[in-house]
């Protein structure tokens, strides 16, 4: 087999290398956009439309306040909002002024938001008030200091901001009593700031970006250390692999992406945000795709072109009554990844839209994207695709030997300038997750044909993957082995038609009074919601080996 087997597969104009060269950092990149595309929408948002020249304005006005309070070059900055304006606002201004953007799930428990402030260092937030009360619950264990405060209306005008702040606050009760004092509003932020001066600061390729937390086999989640050239990179590589369909836009047409995935996902950063940036893209924010009724409704007053998802939305969307009120028609490429694409709903959104879905693969560690399918085809391949250019991918058994059989299973790694520096402050965690030859160990097993494709064919970690979101079963057993009444349990992934997968819980009891009720109630008030068992069940003893380890295999068989 040759060194890059897949290469015949790319389709005419896609380069084998990207030149991730070209900016020194992203905030090259963005403020490239912010002048050459000024008058352009960067972004709507409930039919509030924000330029790039007011993102440019008021991310650096967001950044001097930022400096002005004391922090200094490489200092962490967490960022915990849903898909609003304020969340790419921010991402400038944190990375602009020098700052590193450790990005959190709004809807993390206080558990789970104070491991990953301690472990990152965090000395600010800027958050949304709905989440506010978690922030509370924890914040004097952590190191922030500085607190600035979203509202869903902040965006939106003085009289319509208003009136959804006080829909969000007063009717949908949606943002519970806190206290924070100290904490400041964002646009109060955003005045002080415009009045300040702002000093940019000399930023390098080599220089921290993000750190994109995953879970941790240990079940202690992970920040993958993502630098400036790694983003860069993998926005490039995209940008690359999708001109073939996105050079049809009309000339004079803006290039559109529908953005329903999380912005503190590295998929949506990535491949929405960032990629909008380097093209002049509009980004089309949606804060809940879970309603998708209101999704619909939304997507049906716009034009767009990308719409990168999980199988779970697109199946949620081509089985909703209200498909067919939007227009589909423009649609050139529909990415799905973060979990594996059912063929069933591949089938069923390209009889409705007429655009094949594109599965990719990729991980938090790879800023993400890793391989995908070419953009061009006109059907559903059951594969991950090729690897994506300037990127190697190899299989390789449990002694680290490559493994060169078409059609033998081994572990993915990979090699390419999109793969994060390590995990942050994990020396040895690091080593272990690469090759002696620098490639980066996925953990995921896969099978490569003669033409260079891969497919994933099962996981040599025990993660269970929820609707795209890693969970960890160590973290979930280490959860609930502090329930009351648990002598013992053991967390597996089972099938799921909606999620993929979903997690099952099997506890042997200490108390026999101990029920289902009081495990779900625990589980929530410590678990955020893809994390909690929707399996549980009650055994007498947990399957193990003659040293006395949990054989997982044999729960998620019987």
């Amino acid at each position: 087999m040759s060194d890059r087997p897949w290469l015949s597969a790319y389709p005419q104009g896609v380069p084998a290398e990207i030149d991730a060269t070209q900016y020194p950092s992203l905030v090259a990149l963005m403020e490239e956009a912010f002048t050459k595309y000024r008058d352009r929408v960067a972004y709507s948002f409930m039919g509030k439309e924000l330029t790039f020249a007011q993102t440019d304005a008021q991310s650096r006005a967001l950044a001097a306040y930022l400096q002005g309070l004391g922090l200094v070059k490489g200092d962490r900055v967490a960022l915990m909002m849903p898909n609003v304006p304020q969340y790419p606002v921010a991402v400038a201004a944190v990375l602009r002024a020098g700052f590193v953007v450790v990005n959190v799930n709004p809807l993390y428990t206080a558990r789970e938001l104070e491991h990953q402030l301690r472990d990152s260092g965090a000395k600010a937030i800027i958050i949304i008030e709905n989440f506010a009360t978690t922030l509370q619950a924890c914040i004097a264990a952590t190191a922030v200091k500085h607190v600035v405060l979203c509202a869903m209306g902040d965006q939106l005008g003085l009289f319509k901001g208003a009136l959804v702040n006080y829909v969000v606050r007063k009717v949908k009760k949606m943002v519970p009593a806190f206290q924070l004092p100290g904490a400041v509003r964002f646009n109060d932020a955003l005045a002080k700031g415009a009045g300040a001066t702002f000093q940019a600061p000399q930023l390098l390729p080599d220089d921290i970006a993000l750190l994109q937390y995953t879970g941790g086999t240990t079940g202690v989640s992970k920040g993958a250390v993502l630098l400036h050239r790694n983003i860069i990179a993998n926005v490039l590589q995209s940008e690359a692999w999708n001109a073939p369909v996105m050079d049809k836009i009309p000339s004079g047409e803006q290039p559109t992406s529908v953005c329903a995935l999380p912005l503190y996902h590295i998929f949506a950063f990535t491949v929405n945000m960032m990629l909008s940036m380097r093209t002049g893209g509009k980004t089309l924010l949606i804060p809940n795709p879970r309603d998708l009724k209101a999704t619909l409704a939304e997507l049906s007053k716009h034009r767009f072109h990308s719409f990168p998802a999980v199988s779970t939305l697109f199946n949620g969307l081509a089985h909703h009554p209200d498909f067919n009120t939007v227009d589909w028609t423009h649609l050139k490429v529909s990415v799905g990844g973060g979990m594996a694409v059912q063929s069933a709903v591949a089938q069923l959104w390209l009889e409705k839209t007429g655009c094949a879905i594109c599965e990719g693969y990729g991980l938090s560690e790879t800023s993400p994207s890793v391989s995908c399918n070419p953009v061009t085809v006109s059907r559903f391949t059951g594969t991950i695709g090729v690897p994506l250019p300037s990127t190697y991918m190899k299989l390789i058994d449990d002694a680290g030997n490559d493994v060169t059989q078409p059609g033998q299973p081994g572990e993915i790694a990979i090699k390419g300038p999109q793969v994060m520096a390590g995990y942050w402050q994990l020396p040895d965690e690091t080593a272990r997750a690469f090759t002696a030859d620098g490639f980066f160990k996925s953990g995921d097993i896969g099978t490569i044909d003669e033409n260079g494709f891969f497919k994933v064919v099962d996981r040599k970690k025990d993660m269970v993957l929820v609707s795209g979101f890693n969970v960890y079963p160590n973290e979930v057993e280490d959860v609930v082995a502090k329930c009351p009444g648990v002598l013992e349990c053991a967390v597996v992934g089972v099938p799921d038609e909606k999620t993929g997968e979903s997690v099952k819980l099997v506890i042997v009891k200490k108390d026999p009074a101990l029920t289902e009720q009081a495990v779900r109630d625990f589980c929530r008030s410590h678990l955020t919601g893809y994390k909690q068992p929707r399996i549980i069940e009650f055994r007498t003893e947990l399957p193990k080996t003659p040293v006395g380890k949990i054989l997982r295999r044999e729960l998620r068989s019987s």
